[in-house]
């Protein structure tokens, strides 16, 4: 449990470090969002591609010798046999990196099913990405002593919406925000970015990971595997940390 203190130099720049922190996730998170999917998309087609070139270039230039080696001294029969294995290398590893996509594919497809089930649960997920669900949204943090911690929340555009700095208790504590702004005013529901400052026992100052928590309400595939989806945020589904049924 986290209370909110008054301002003072030290708190006042770990709030600044908090802000900035918060802008930068959201950033990232964005990018993150957007990119991903043509990323990986992008870049298999293009190691496939790339190999299915080398397996078509390698078979004009074997023909092509073929077609204008000297009858009277033609290639060598270990020479050519080693060519011709070289052709039948580089033709199986096309074929095991289509494979490979399809295995890749219906792992995912497996995945989504078993992940169904936990629509509906509250779920933990070590994540930067805070969802704001029905008004409320939840975190926890771990910090390495009795301190005074910054917060920051930011939209998905990266703009600051809720900052403030709380007093929190060496080891495992929780914030709860109630998607009110800083000035007072109720935000709607949807995916928000949030930074956790604090510091160490040497008194520099650190970020705390922040893990949160979240009611599933969809899943879906992503690049790397299956997302879970916590109202507007996602989540990749191998950040989640526990679940429960209430």
């Amino acid at each position: 449990m986290v209370f909110s203190v008054g301002t003072t130099t030290a708190s006042t720049s770990l709030l600044s470090q908090a802000i900035a922190a918060a802008k930068s996730n959201a950033a990232a998170n964005a990018a993150s969002a957007s990119s991903s999917t043509s990323t990986s998309a992008s870049s298999s087609s293009s190691s496939l591609s790339s190999l299915g070139g080398n397996f078509n270039q390698f078979l004009t230039l074997l023909t092509t010798q073929l077609q204008h080696q000297d009858p009277s001294n033609p290639t060598s029969t270990d020479s050519f046999t080693a060519e011709l294995a070289q052709f039948a290398g580089v033709q199986q590893q096309v074929e095991t990196n289509t494979n490979l996509t399809s295995l890749i594919s219906a792992t995912q497809d497996n995945q989504m099913a078993s992940a169904v089930s936990l629509i509906g649960k509250t779920t933990t997920a070590s994540s930067s990405s805070l969802p704001l669900q029905s008004g409320s949204a939840s975190l926890s943090f771990t910090a390495p002593q009795a301190e005074d911690v910054a917060i920051a929340v930011t939209d998905s555009t990266g703009t600051v919406v809720k900052s403030e700095t709380v007093n929190a208790s060496a080891g495992a504590n929780t914030w709860t925000w109630d998607g009110k702004n800083n000035s007072g005013t109720q935000l709607s529901d949807g995916a928000y970015t949030v930074a956790v400052e604090g510091s160490s026992t040497d008194g520099t100052s650190v970020a705390l990971p922040t893990t949160i928590t979240g009611t599933v309400t969809g899943v879906s595939k992503g690049t790397t595997g299956v997302n879970i989806d916590m109202g507007d945020a996602t989540i990749d589904m191998s950040d989640l940390t526990g679940f429960s049924t209430t």
